[in-house]
């Protein structure tokens, strides 16, 4: 499959020229509409709604929850789904702690539009509030049957597979974040370790100096991904 080229700004979520809108407000990189729906008609056949819960977010909306959690104006949350109590932790500790759930600005696979995170509408009433939890996505779950789908659907082929499918120490696992793999391996290579540090050398962002002095094990951490055939 032939994609066009991936240029810095995109890799780095400061350019959306490449993006289609499939929903009010939801974008996603053109290329990837067709195999999703494909997948949607997969899911359908099961019963199940698969529905994009988010789809690309920009650099500066990656900024703006990354600082807002460096800032103790939103929570971050251990692997139990509790407070961390960021006050008693150094300024490593505390960085590490929000990147094991959210990103930093330039370094977010949703910056590609090549990710996405999914539920099934047809398992929820409208007043719902999808959370993007684990509890949802397991056997028993909310989600738990769409999942189930999933597990057969993806090992199928298609080219979408679940980058944080287990814990591998750096991001928490996220069965609902699915990626479509062989163009995201192309961003992959785009967003290097000095494209990312680069960038955030000028960017306004909280825990700079911590950022920036253990940025090569942030990348290896929590960047890059166990290579995988998909």
């Amino acid at each position: 499959m032939n994609f066009e080229s991936i240029s810095e700004a995109q890799a780095l979520g400061l350019d959306p020229s490449h993006l289609v809108e499939i929903s009010p407000g939801c974008l996603i990189h053109g290329a990837i509409e067709a195999p999703l729906s494909t997948l949607y008609d997969k899911c359908r056949a099961d019963g199940c709604v698969l529905s994009v819960a988010s789809g690309y977010r920009s650099f500066d909306r990656q900024l703006a929850i990354f600082n807002a959690k460096a800032r103790g104006e939103r929570a971050v949350l251990d692997d139990a789904g509790r407070p961390v109590e960021m006050s008693g932790l150094s300024e490593r500790e505390q960085l590490f702690a929000i990147l094991r759930f959210s990103a930093l600005p330039g370094a977010s696979r949703h910056h590609w539009g090549t990710d996405i995170d999914v539920y099934d509408a047809a398992a929820i009433e409208p007043d719902y509030r999808v959370r993007l939890t684990y509890d949802e996505c397991a056997q028993g779950g909310v989600f738990g049957r769409l999942h189930q789908h999933l597990d057969s659907a993806l090992t199928a082929g298609g080219g979408f597979y679940r980058p944080y499918d287990c814990d591998r120490g750096g991001v928490a696992p996220e069965p609902w974040h699915l990626s479509y793999g062989p163009l995201a391996r192309r961003f992959e290579q785009v967003l290097t370790r000095d494209l990312l540090g680069d960038q955030l050398a000028v960017t306004d962002i909280e825990l700079k100096s911590a950022i920036l002095n253990h940025l090569d094990a942030i990348y290896a951490r929590f960047v890059c991904l166990q290579k995988r055939d998909v």
